[in-house]
């Protein structure tokens, strides 16, 4: 049976830090942004990838859209592992720690990334290589759904009293940084390869710098400590299992939170599923559909994803002050309200509002962003925080960004409209709100 979630600020008493203890803060806020920055780049490279070359190259049968379809169902099934990843991270996490986790997601993800980017192609090995695609696929997504719930933690368990939300927020940045950076590299490897050679080989490349991964893998688990905050529940559990009292932090979850964590989930699946859709369905629609030019909309995804690097933190810090939900749920409405103006305008084939329609969406997406982190950690005490937040995290990840871009080919494929994408995103909305309302009733995260 579901219990209500407790919020839980810091509850240190309010001391100023030492020197020591500031440079400790921000070492480990830094590392856990870079971790964040560097898988994620690692996993948005195959969404633009599947958006632009990967159905003709691995899925060659059938029509256009079929590849296409076949090469986003592939994107989704990174999305259908990352629960698996989060129950394995957030079990192991809960009991062993944040930082050993983190480092075998980065290891994960830089070693799937750069098999991608070496894998042969169907001509060349035929159905082996969408069954290795796929498969790569799925490790990616381990990966990435067990980095979540590490960065954020190794971030929100070292925040000062008072920014829990701005340290959390730091590690969503990892998101719009990882797309920037993803979109940059597409675009210099466009800009120096023609087309027949972008689609033999220069896709491959930024796959291939997704390797760097491993030498932060290696930095986080040489240089960067533990969190005062897991200390402490190292000590509870232990405690625990000398009185043989210490349950498994997924069991607990299961029995007593369960409602909680889908709550969690329902109220940020359609933040995740937005996104997806205007960094991979939109690029796939404007230029497959739309006849623009695949330049000019990665150039526009770049400078969009740019605002969120100010917006996210913004938010973030507000919501110390206003409270999470508050600022959560105007994200939501935004979307919400926003959905049909925004397809209206990437309907008239203009890059001018196209950026508009994008921009707009990006405020909305980072105001929920930005104090999600926080909020999800303060659901969960220490001892259960890793599996619950990663849970939450991972099953909208499935049901929301996982599917979106599938989902908005479908829609467009069946109707022939972009206003039913629209409907996708509200009904997603309406969902949100109902679950944020809910939350609201049990606790009061801050």
């Amino acid at each position: 049976m579901d219990t209500p979630p407790t919020a839980r600020p810091g509850t240190t008493p309010h001391t100023v830090p030492t020197s020591t203890e500031t440079r400790a803060r921000r070492k480990v806020a830094t590392a856990a942004a870079l971790a964040s920055a560097v898988e994620w780049y690692d996993y948005f490279v195959f969404g633009i990838a599947a958006a632009l070359v990967l159905g003709d190259l691995y899925f060659p049968a059938g029509s256009g859209s079929a590849g296409v379809l076949a090469a986003f169902a592939t994107f989704a099934v990174g999305f259908l592992a990352r629960p698996l990843g989060g129950i394995i991270a957030g079990q192991l996490g809960d009991k062993r720690g944040r930082k050993p986790m983190l480092v075998l997601a980065l290891t994960l993800m830089g070693l799937a990334t750069t098999g991608i980017g070496l894998l042969p192609t169907y001509e060349t090995i035929g159905i082996a290589a969408p069954v290795l695609l796929v498969t790569l696929r799925v490790v990616q997504g381990v990966a990435v759904g067990a980095q979540w719930g590490g960065a954020m933690l190794m971030a929100t368990e070292y925040a000062p009293e008072g920014k829990r939300g701005v340290y959390g927020s730091l590690v969503q940045l990892g998101v719009p940084i990882g797309v920037v950076t993803a979109n940059t590299v597409f675009l210099v490897a466009g800009a120096v390869t023609s087309d027949s050679e972008f689609a033999a080989w220069g896709w491959r490349l930024p796959f291939l710098i997704g390797l760097l991964v491993l030498v932060l893998a290696w930095y986080i688990h040489t240089r960067v400590e533990e969190t005062p905050e897991f200390r402490e529940a190292e000590k509870k559990l232990a405690e625990q299992e000398a009185s043989r009292s210490a349950g498994s932090p997924l069991r607990t979850i299961v029995r007593e939170h369960l409602g909680t964590v889908f709550l969690a989930g329902g109220s940020f699946a359609v933040n995740t599923a937005t996104f997806y859709i205007i960094i991979t369905g939109v690029l796939d629609y404007t230029t497959r559909e739309l006849g623009m030019k695949r330049e000019a909309v990665l150039t526009v995804s770049l400078c969009i994803s740019l605002t969120q690097l100010v917006l996210i933190p913004a938010s973030a810090a507000l919501s110390d002050r206003i409270g999470r939900l508050r600022i959560y749920a105007l994200g939501a409405v935004g979307l919400a309200v926003w959905a049909v103006p925004m397809f209206l305008l990437i309907d008239t084939k203009s890059l001018f509002w196209l950026a508009v329609a994008t921009f707009v969406t990006s405020c909305f997406l980072s105001i929920m962003y930005g104090p999600q982190a926080a909020l999800f950690a303060e659901l969960f005490t220490a001892e259960m925080r890793y599996t619950g937040a990663s849970l939450g995290y991972q099953i909208a990840a499935v049901f929301g960004g996982g599917l979106a871009p599938f989902v908005m080919v479908l829609l467009l494929e069946a109707t022939g409209t972009s206003m039913a994408v629209a409907a996708y995103i509200i009904g997603l909305a309406v969902i949100a709100l109902i679950s944020i309302k809910v939350l609201a009733g049990r606790a009061s995260p801050r």
